[in-house]
């Protein structure tokens, strides 16, 4: 009687076995996530401590794609060097093995149901008793994922062991080894998870289900197929992403054709070392790690070369962002403060598209065309792509203005350019009120309570009004003008504010919010108000003289000083 392989069984194994994976990393990361991103950011100076660092964290974390991805990250950041990137990912290669020692030496030399059901559940009992997202409550979830990851290996050890006592090697046909190598490569790039594909091939091994050549060349398909989970993460990336993902496949692809192609000899070098009939397990385990250290030695002496040829690859193209710095040379100083003006004037426009953008208005009730940075651009700018060229912006302008300060200026000269560069800090303070109260305001979008409905709408509307005020003074050309324009719009902001807070007063009257509601919208308000301050002072700095700044300023503090008496307690007549 013939016994059919289970195959619902060996699927549910390797669900299992995955899901256990994803526990494992997640914990792990959790637990030590920024010790692991700071081992990966700072001791990676020289080859040999890169390719330490990335062997440690990823034996660790048991996950070489989440390190291949937080390399990524960081040298997309600029903060670590091509060549450091190409050692961690060497070094990582190496790591990701323990997963098959571990699963060879325990996984099948113990009942494992013995261990991993109580693993399973004391993990459980912690995620009950430990509050969420506390160390304890962490080290549950760590737990859990070891038990399940035997568990799903006992399952599809378990789908295929039955199987495998009527099953006979000479019943496979001889594909040969391109046939495995290909498998391999295609289980890994299917599941994202090369240490999953290695666990079915050492099930299939240690079941007489495969021979230990094809195991080895599954294995060897395993690690070209890993690479695919950062071709992925670098798709869209900047450039230097795209080189970290390309040094990833070259070294697995390269590695992987030189293991293949001496298949034979390497096959009775591990023969040497393990009794491969007797223990084809651990020599399966040691042949992943072998063939991966020979990949280190070959490159090691080529790091710099391969990083120079990745880098002529794909080389950086400068983003400019500016529209009127690059074109000014900052030894004039006088075209460069004009120049300076100009651009802390563009950045207010930039920060005032990304708040009308944030608050779902649309931008052509404030701007007849498309702002500087999408004026070419065959697409518009996502929320975070238009802060992050909004910071870059403000960086080229500090920079800019540090080379102008850098001249001989006269006395008057510094205190202009002083204003000009306290713009733009007001500008980018301004920005970061409105990112900070993005959560909110979608919030009180999507509130079922109709009063938080129409404070986003009355946000909105503050907006749209400050913004008209603003550009009809940019397009005055008397500044005693301008002066005045500025102070009704400030004392329209101030009167808005007031406003919003009797509105709200009488709202909590009348019981039109709760308690939790109360405290968010007063927070808004008053991040809104601020930035809606911020960008006005911004416009006082750029626009007017020195004495009309000085006379704006003490008006405003007048102001302060009256609406502080106003809140005094009147004494009474005895």
């Amino acid at each position: 009687m013939t016994t059919n392989l289970d195959v619902w069984k060996l699927a549910a194994g390797l669900g299992i076995f995955l899901f256990g994976m994803l526990l494992i990393e997640e914990s792990v990361r959790s637990l030590s996530g920024r010790a692991f991103r700071r081992i990966i950011r700072m001791y990676t100076n020289g080859r040999l401590r890169s390719i330490g660092s990335g062997l440690l964290v990823t034996a660790l974390l048991q996950s070489s794609s989440a390190v291949s991805l937080m390399v990524l990250a960081f040298v997309g950041a600029g903060v670590m060097r091509m060549e450091n990137a190409i050692g961690v990912i060497m070094g990582s290669n190496i790591g990701t093995t323990l997963t098959a020692w571990i699963v060879a030496t325990v996984g099948f030399q113990v009942s494992i149901e013995s261990f991993a059901l109580p693993f399973i559940g004391m993990g459980a009992v912690g995620l009950i008793f430990f509050r969420p997202a506390t160390r304890l409550f962490f080290v549950s979830r760590l737990v859990i994922g070891f038990g399940f990851l035997f568990l799903g290996l006992d399952y599809m050890k378990g789908s295929v062991e039955n199987f495998a006592q009527t099953f006979s090697l000479t019943q496979i046909p001889d594909y040969g080894p391109w046939f495995y190598l290909l498998a391999g490569a295609m289980a890994t790039a299917l599941m994202q998870a090369s240490a999953a594909a290695v666990a079915i091939v050492l099930t299939a091994l240690h079941s007489r289900l495969i021979s230990f050549d094809i195991g080895a060349a599954m294995v060897i398909g395993a690690n070209i197929g890993t690479t695919i989970t950062v071709l992925l993460g670098a798709i869209g990336g900047v450039q230097a992403k795209k080189r970290v993902a390309l040094s990833h496949l070259v070294f697995n692809a390269v590695t992987g054709a030189v293991a293949f192609f001496n298949l034979p000899g390497l096959i009775r070098f591990i023969g040497v070392l393990v009794d491969v009939g007797a223990d084809s397990l651990t020599a399966l385990a040691l042949f992943h790690t072998l063939f991966n250290l020979l990949g280190v030695i070959i490159f090691f002496p080529f790091v710099g070369l391969l990083s120079r040829a990745l880098i002529r690859l794909y080389p950086d193209y400068k983003t400019i962002l500016t529209e009127y710095l690059d074109k000014t040379p900052a030894e004039v100083t006088d075209a460069a403060d004009a120049a300076l003006r100009k651009e802390v004037g563009h950045l207010l426009q930039e920060c005032q598209l990304y708040n009308l953008r944030l608050l779902q208005i649309d931008e052509k009730l404030v701007f007849d065309e498309d702002t500087p940075f999408e004026k070419n651009e065959k697409r518009k700018y996502t929320l975070d792509e238009l802060y992050e060229n909004i910071k870059l912006l403000h960086a080229a302008i500090f920079t800019f203005y540090s080379k102008v300060q850098a001249q001989k200026l006269h006395e008057s000269e510094a205190k202009e350019l002083e204003r000009v560069i306290y713009a733009s800090r007001n500008i980018m303070n301004s920005i970061k009120n409105f990112k900070g109260i993005r959560l909110n305001m979608e919030e009180f979008d999507a509130s079922e309570n109709p009063y938080l409905n129409a404070q986003y709408k009355l946000f909105r509307k503050r907006l749209v009004e400050l913004y008209h005020g603003m550009f009809r003074i940019l397009s005055m050309t008397d500044r005693e003008e301008m002066y005045r324009s500025l102070l009704k719009i400030y004392t329209l902001i101030e009167e808005a504010d007031e406003g919003f807070i009797r509105n709200t007063q009488k709202a909590v009257a009348d019981q039109k919010i709760h308690e939790m509601e109360i405290a968010s919208l007063l927070l808004v308000n008053r991040l809104f108000t601020q930035s809606c301050r911020m960008q006005l002072y911004s416009m006082k700095d750029l626009l007017l003289t020195q004495d009309q700044v000085h006379d704006f300023d003490r008006a405003m503090d007048m102001k302060e000083t009256m609406d502080a008496e106003k809140m005094k307690p009147r004494e009474t007549l005895a």
